[in-house]
């Protein structure tokens, strides 16, 4: 009887791109599948899965049907050392291409494991094109993996069908995004470089966006509250079904230990530092300063941010990474020495419980790249934002932020730079910076509005999660869906035999 209902079980394969923006809402994802009954096994490889096993394996203990099914990075192909197998890892343009190409290296293992497994359906990343065929080949569907939003989906489909940016004279004049209902501005600078003049990356990416349209469906994180009008132009535009399930994080993050947790596999102290200080702040008067992790920092931009945050006369936490160069480490330690004396400040070198941190009651803003996740983990404690956007869809995301959604203030970034080309000099000044924190973090009408709207949102994430909630709704109806193709396929076969 038992095997018999095993058999029975929905078995879903998850497939997670190897960079924290795109594998942490993905695991998650995959978890929250498995807690609803589904049996889950994650395709990663050794290095990859430090980072999140210990919540698979809490999950497993618990008796949930969740594994991770481990693959060989191929290290010595790519001249790389072992153990260096994301993109957060890349130190040059020149590793995170031997980085990229070690990832393309992995589809033979990848195929093969899945046609071991035998699932019912494959959830891969949008940065898997070839699944499309793969899973057609093997008679199962393909559901796509988007880590971002349905905002930034459609500007981009749009541009890229409509190419308004090329009608201009000047990289800096304005243009509209077509299609949308309202009007929402941006200049070509703002847009990726594939997508502002043909690239090497053009035929990649447009591959990866082919791929969307060819699937079974794809999963958003994202939740109707949040982005249903844009959910819907998804559908009109892109044409293939699609499931909110958002914010996933919400469904699995439940203590703080989990929170603690995020894309990262080492003990949380349990008393440190940054809560001893932060349980010494006012509610809502601290400022969380973080540009994600893959960003890279010159030095005057440095020098900028350090000036700027003390310069606003707010405190705040900011999130530096260990691998800046050894005088900017030197240069942003004798700051930090500073704002401990004056208690004005603190900073988390390299990493950080982000989760935890912005659901302290003493934070009340964020200085955010617009990553989609950090968005959504902000959305979730009810916080505005500062947006600073650096590149990808990042500028799409701060324009939902901003001119749609209004919990945000653009800090005034105007080009969309490869994460690894940044320009040695500051983007963005110390008064600018300054300005916009005194905006996000005073107590003027607009801070006031926005903090509200923040709130709100931040309310409605929490509900859509729950039982009856749109986005608890959405999952399973998935989970039935796809069941019900399982039968369909399964009472095929015997016909056929």
């Amino acid at each position: 009887m038992e095997i018999d209902s095993q058999n029975q079980k929905l078995n879903v394969t998850f497939l997670p791109y190897p960079t924290p923006g795109h594998m942490i809402p993905m695991i998650n994802t995959a978890r929250i599948f498995a807690k609803n009954g589904v049996n889950v096994t994650i395709i990663t490889t050794n290095s990859n899965a430090l980072t999140f096993q210990k919540s698979i394996d809490n999950d497993f203990n618990h008796g949930y049907s969740i594994k991770t099914h481990l693959i060989q990075f191929l290290a010595a192909q790519v001249n790389l050392p072992n153990g260096i197998e994301n993109l957060k890892d890349a130190t040059s343009v020149e590793t995170l291409g031997q980085i990229s190409h070690g990832i393309a290296l992995l589809q033979d293992q990848i195929e093969l494991v899945i046609q071991d497994l035998q699932p019912d359906c494959i959830v891969t990343d949008m940065c898997y094109p070839w699944t499309v065929e793969f899973a057609a080949k093997i008679g199962i569907p393909r559901i796509y993996f988007y880590s971002s939003s349905y905002f930034s989906t459609c500007a981009s489909y749009l541009i890229q069908k409509h190419r308004p940016h090329e009608k201009l004279v000047s990289n800096t004049e304005k243009f509209s995004i077509p299609g949308f209902q309202e009007n929402i501005e941006m200049i070509p600078l703002q847009l990726a470089e594939w997508i502002r003049t043909k690239t090497n990356y053009s035929c990649y990416f447009e591959a990866l966006f082919e791929s969307e349209l060819r699937s079974y469906g794809a999963l958003y994180n994202s939740f109707d509250e949040l982005e249903s009008d844009y959910e819907q132009l998804y559908k009109s535009t892109i044409g293939i079904k699609t499931w909110s399930i958002g914010p996933v994080a919400m469904f699995v993050n439940k203590d703080d230990g989990e929170k603690a947790n995020r894309g990262h596999n080492k003990e949380l102290e349990k008393e440190p530092d940054w809560l001893n200080w932060l349980n010494s702040q006012q509610d809502d008067s601290v400022l969380y300063v973080s540009f994600g992790s893959l960003a890279r920092l010159p030095r005057a931009q440095l020098v900028e941010i350090a000036h700027g945050l003390e310069n606003s006369g707010h405190n705040f936490i900011w999130v530096v990474r260990k691998k800046v160069e050894e005088n900017d480490e030197s240069l942003i330690k004798d700051f930090e020495h500073r704002m401990k004396e004056s208690k004005k400040g603190y900073i988390i070198w390299n990493w950080a419980p982000q989760v935890l941190i912005l659901d302290h009651p003493a934070i009340g803003g964020i200085v955010t790249h617009c990553g989609w996740n950090s968005i959504l983990e902000s959305l979730n404690s009810g916080l505005p934002m500062i947006t600073w956007p650096m590149f990808a869809e990042q500028f799409y995301n701060e324009k939902l932020l901003v001119d749609v959604l209004k919990i945000g203030i653009s800090i005034g970034v105007k080009e969309n730079k490869f994460f690894m080309s940044m320009s040695e000099e500051a983007t963005m000044t110390r008064k600018e910076i300054a300005n916009a924190v005194k905006i996000l973090m005073g107590s003027g009408e607009g801070s006031i509005e926005m903090r509200s709207r923040a709130k709100k949102l931040g309310d409605a994430a929490k509900k859509t999660i729950e039982e009856g909630g749109s986005s608890y709704n959405n999952l399973m109806k998935l989970i039935d869906e796809l069941k019900l193709l399982k039968k369909t396929r399964e009472l095929s076969k015997k016909l056929i035999r």
